[in-house]
């Protein structure tokens, strides 16, 4: 065999053994924290590194305890994740209501101080967290939505809309400006351009970034802690897992079906509509 080809054949093992390895490494953790829930605190203190529990011990008492609500024992997920659902859906329809116009406008419409509004969007969405949580809860305080789920996903399009019009108007400047002005050859106007030729255009791309808009409002923890830390029946799912995490006497197995609730809807939203996310990520790479 010449040194050519075993550097070849080399090449090519390895290059399977990293992906084997960050696959596993990806892999590893969202599996070991599922078996973690499905057992009971006294098998996994008994067998801490049991991979793959006996059928006999599966139990689901973790969720159900996790899922019921306090005044039964539990720990309130069900009514955690509701005010999640609605906080991160309402806040995805607002992001989109507002980033799509705004996309369109920076790439269609002639202002001046275009580059710079568009530049502005990406440096808000670069800034630390902290630094516009703080002001946004004291204004929403004066204006008495401080603590409130309303005032919560109003607060949240700080955080998606720059990302979101970024993402999109990179999309947007892709397609060709020949086809608004035939559009408007043919008598439309610039919201008929925008809701029947741009839209439907940008649908693979408007699902990946409303996907990612959802992510970030039902992940996300400071905003939350801000507006809702004094009101336990408006928590959101990321509040409640950090109080089973700051819990001295929380088994570890509830912590972890805590965590699975978390990451799940996520997780089958991004299964659902992995197609539409892979090519609004990729779309309009090469151009714009």
């Amino acid at each position: 065999m010449s040194s050519y080809q075993l550097q070849t054949r080399a090449i090519s093992v390895g290059k399977w053994v990293v992906i084997a390895l960050l696959v596993i490494a990806a892999v590893f953790p969202f599996y070991y924290m599922i078996v973690m829930s499905f057992v009971r605190i006294e098998d996994l203190l008994r067998n801490p590194l049991q991979l793959f529990p006996d059928l006999a011990t599966i139990t689901t008492e973790t969720y159900r305890r996790v899922l019921a609500p306090e005044d039964e024992g539990g720990f309130g997920f069900s009514r955690f994740m509701r005010n999640s659902a609605i906080v991160a859906t309402g806040a995805t329809v607002l992001t989109m209501l507002l980033a799509i116009p705004a996309s369109y406008a920076m790439t269609r419409l002639r202002f001046a101080g275009r580059r710079q509004v568009s530049a502005l969007f990406l440096a808000v969405y670069m800034f630390p967290t902290i630094i516009i949580a703080v002001p946004i809860f004291v204004g929403f305080q004066v204006i008495g939505l401080g603590s409130s789920l309303p005032g919560l996903t109003i607060a949240y399009i700080a955080l998606t809309v720059p990302v979101c019009v970024h993402m999109l108007r990179s999309y947007m400047q892709s397609i060709p400006e020949a086809i608004d002005e035939a559009a408007y050859m043919d008598g439309a106007n610039r919201w008929q351009i925008m809701t029947r030729i741009t839209v439907p255009l940008t649908m693979p791309t408007l699902m990946s970034t409303a996907l990612f808009a959802f992510m970030i409002a039902w992940n996300e923890f400071l905003f939350a802690l801000l507006f809702l830390t004094a009101k336990k029946d408006l928590w959101t799912v990321s509040l409640g897992l950090n109080l089973l995490s700051d819990g001295q006497e929380v088994p570890k197995t509830i912590l972890m079906a805590g965590s699975v609730l978390l990451t799940v809807p996520i997780v089958a939203l991004y299964a659902i509509a992995e197609r539409y996310l892979t090519e609004g990520l990729t779309a309009g790479a090469s151009k714009g």
